[in-house]
């Protein structure tokens, strides 16, 4: 079983709206995060992983990518993400499943600069919903099944 660790939380109230950091989360079941713009959505949670970032940022001779710039709600200090539909796994008490890969946006490259929404491509993250609701918290473990 492969786990890492919760380096960030954040939420956006709306499409656009500036992304807001905290301490925790709270993930309602089949809904998605408590006041988050994505929630009542098949893809009510977003994660990103730091090695995936690493790996993106190094193709666009960058030192990295902060992970909440990419508009993602948790990031995780974790090589690789599953991307397999329906794969399940928890972080601290809430069980999510994988809905999708999260394709990266034109946004990344007036964020990060040219080149950057190429290089995320299979890299930005994924989707998820979430099967067991609960709080999520800074430092928190993220376990793979």
């Amino acid at each position: 079983m492969a786990s890492s660790t919760v380096l960030a939380l954040g939420t956006a109230s709306s499409y656009g709206a500036a992304i807001t950091r905290h301490d925790t989360l709270t993930l309602l079941t089949d809904i998605g995060i408590e006041g988050d713009r994505y929630a009542g959505k098949k893809r009510a949670v977003s994660i990103v992983c730091t090695g995936e970032l690493a790996r993106a940022a190094a193709d666009v001779g960058t030192e990295q990518f902060d992970g909440l710039r990419t508009r993602r709600n948790i990031v995780v200090d974790l090589d690789e993400l599953p991307r397999t539909h329906g794969a399940r796994f928890t972080i601290g008490e809430v069980e999510l499943a994988v809905w999708r890969d999260c394709a990266p946006c034109n946004l990344m490259n007036e964020i990060f600069g040219d080149g950057a929404q190429a290089a995320l491509r299979q890299r930005a993250g994924i989707t998820a919903s979430v099967v067991q609701g609960g709080i999520v918290r800074l430092g928190d473990a993220l376990l793979l099944a």
